[in-house]
């Protein structure tokens, strides 16, 4: 018997959390409703979510720092739920280390085909080994870098590096193809998709957080073509 995964619900209103928990349960998922920052924190050691759905405005501590703070344990995949819509919350709430964020009031279907579709990028990522010291599946290797997108794994100087799928995602796409610069939009349609309705911005903070990660050496960089977009330049 397949264990059910895992849904953290974390929204001070409880009719609105008790309705996602409905949609979702009905897609065989189980969850837990908690209304505030500190019970979501205290509750997410055992109850060891999949994913967590969290809205921003709560009482107590927010969702951006319930989000900083699940960062500093665990790459579960995060859903922002929020009834602000401006560019700068979605971009903090990215920066911040969210894999996606939904506008209130959002459609039931639209949000567990995100459910969905984040979990399925996860869990690719899920089996990623430690380390791996011979990479095998779909990988690209350069000096001091191994992106492997079969088992969703990074190596940077010999050591595994945390990163959300899209991140990888994103670097994988980018090093497949050294030298070739691709707009902010080409970038969106190929690892978001139509699974995604963002703004180009949505890029760029990705960008940001990989440079964070990976530094540049001397063999290889991740730049930016002003007025373009980004590539993976390798030089000879």
């Amino acid at each position: 018997m397949v264990d059910k995964q895992r849904i953290l619900i974390v929204d001070d209103d409880a009719n609105i959390a008790e309705l996602i928990s409905l949609y979702l349960m009905k897609e065989c998922y189980e969850t837990k409703i908690v209304g505030d920052g500190e019970s979501a924190l205290r509750e997410f050691p055992s109850f060891k979510p999949n994913l967590v759905l969290l809205d921003l405005m709560l009482p107590g501590i927010d969702g951006y720092q319930v989000c900083r703070e699940l960062r500093t344990v665990s790459q579960v995949p995060i859903i922002m739920l929020s009834a602000k819509g401006e560019i700068f919350d979605k971009v903090l709430g990215l920066e911040l280390g969210a894999d996606d964020y939904m506008i209130k009031p959002f459609d039931s279907k639209e949000l567990v085909a995100r459910v969905k579709a984040v979990l399925r990028r996860y869990q690719a990522g899920s089996s990623a080994v430690s380390s791996v010291p011979k990479p095998q599946g779909e990988f690209v290797e350069y000096p001091d870098l191994v992106v492997n997108l079969t088992n969703y794994s990074v190596l940077y100087k010999g050591h595994s590096v945390d990163m959300p799928p899209k991140e990888l995602e994103l670097l994988y796409f980018l090093a497949s193809s050294p030298n070739q610069v691709f707009t902010r939009e080409q970038l969106l349609d190929h690892i978001w998709g139509y699974e995604y309705i963002g703004d180009t911005r949505t890029v760029d903070v990705h960008i940001k957080r990989l440079r964070e990660k990976i530094k540049d050496n001397e063999y290889w960089s991740l730049s930016t073509v002003w007025g373009i977009g980004y590539k993976f330049e390798v030089r000879r």
